[in-house]
C-alpha cells in the first residue's frame, strides 16, 4: 500500500470513527419573482416537481436564516432524538448549530450541548467528548462520509436539505396549511440523491453523491412546506443507512427554517484550535 492510498485511508477511517461514535453515543450502535410564478403555478395545478427544483435558490434569494433542527433515529427497537438550533447563511453556505443529544439512558450524565460550525466540505464540532479536549474541534471532510453529512452530525445542513429537493422524481401538492404561524403550501414527494448532486452547488455535490452510494437506497420520501414566496419553512426526509452492527438504522430529519434575513457570523476555527489526536469509540 502506497502512503497516498495509507493517508486516504487514514481519511476514511477518522471520519468514519467520528460519525459512528457520534450516533453510538446517542444509544444506537450505529429569488422573489420565482416564488410568485410557483404559486400562480399552484392555482392552475402546476408542476410541482419543477417547484420544488427551484426551492434552494429560494433560499439563496433569502441570503439567511434561523433554523431549528430534529433527527429521530431507529433501530432494533430504540429510538433516540437529537435536536439543534442555530443560524444559516445560504449564501456563503456557512452556519452554525447547537446540537443537543439526549440524555443517557441511566440519568446519570448530563450531555453538553456540541457547536458545530458547517461549512461547504467540511463540519467542524466542539464539545465532542470521546477523549477530544473541551477547547479543541474536531473537523470532518463531509465528502468522505457515506451519509454527506445528512446524518454524521445529529443535524441535517439546511442548504444540503433544501438541495436533496433538486433531485425530484415526483411530487403531489397536497393542499394549504400552517407551520410556525406562516401560511405555507405542503408537497409529498420522492427526490433522487444521485441527481440531486448533480444539480447541486459545489459545495453538496461530492457529498450529495456520497450518501446517494452510502445510504440503503438513494431514494428519499419526504414532505415540505413552502412559504408564497417559495422559501422552505419546513422540510422532512426519511433516510435509511445500515448501522455500525449491520443493523438498518430509519432516520427521520426534520428542519424548520424561520426569520429570514436573520444575522450570520460563522467564524471557522485556526488550524491550532482543530484537534489532531485520535478519536475514541463511546
Amino acid at each position: 500500500m502506497t502512503g497516498r492510498q495509507r493517508e486516504r485511508r487514514h481519511r476514511r477511517t477518522g471520519a468514519a470513527v467520528v460519525a459512528a461514535g457520534l450516533v453510538a453515543g446517542v444509544g444506537l450502535g450505529a429569488g422573489g419573482c420565482a416564488g410568485g410564478d410557483a404559486v400562480a403555478g399552484d392555482a392552475r395545478g402546476g408542476d410541482a416537481v419543477v417547484v420544488l427544483h427551484r426551492a434552494a435558490d429560494q433560499l439563496v434569494e433569502a441570503g439567511s436564516s434561523k433554523a431549528r433542527t430534529s433527527m429521530e433515529m431507529a433501530a432494533g427497537g430504540t429510538r433516540v432524538t437529537i435536536r439543534g438550533a442555530g443560524v444559516y447563511d445560504y449564501r456563503k453556505r456557512m452556519g452554525q448549530l447547537k446540537v443537543l443529544l439526549p440524555q443517557d439512558p441511566a440519568g446519570a450524565t448530563e450531555r453538553r450541548p456540541i457547536t458545530e460550525l458547517l461549512a461547504p466540505g467540511a463540519l467542524f464540532m466542539k464539545n465532542r467528548g470521546a477523549g477530544v479536549p473541551a477547547d479543541k474541534w474536531v473537523r470532518v471532510d463531509t465528502r468522505t462520509l457515506s451519509d454527506g453529512n445528512l446524518v454524521t452530525g445529529g443535524a441535517t445542513d439546511p442548504f444540503a436539505a433544501a438541495e436533496v429537493l433538486r433531485g425530484t422524481r415526483s411530487a403531489t401538492f397536497v393542499g394549504r396549511t400552517e407551520v410556525a404561524g406562516a401560511k405555507v403550501r405542503h408537497y409529498r414527494g420522492t427526490a433522487d440523491l444521485g441527481a440531486a448532486a448533480k444539480k447541486a452547488s459545489d459545495g453538496n455535490k461530492e457529498s450529495l453523491s456520497a450518501a446517494a452510494k452510502g445510504f440503503a437506497t438513494a431514494a428519499v420520501p419526504f414532505d415540505v412546506y413552502l412559504d408564497d414566496e417559495g422559501r422552505i419553512r419546513k422540510v422532512r426526509h426519511r433516510f435509511s443507512f445500515v448501522g455500525g452492527q449491520q443493523s438498518p438504522v430509519a432516520v427521520a430529519s426534520t428542519t424548520l427554517l424561520y426569520d429570514f434575513g436573520a444575522s450570520v457570523r460563522v467564524r471557522l476555527p485556526d488550524t491550532d484550535d482543530i484537534y489532531a489526536g485520535k478519536i475514541a469509540e463511546e
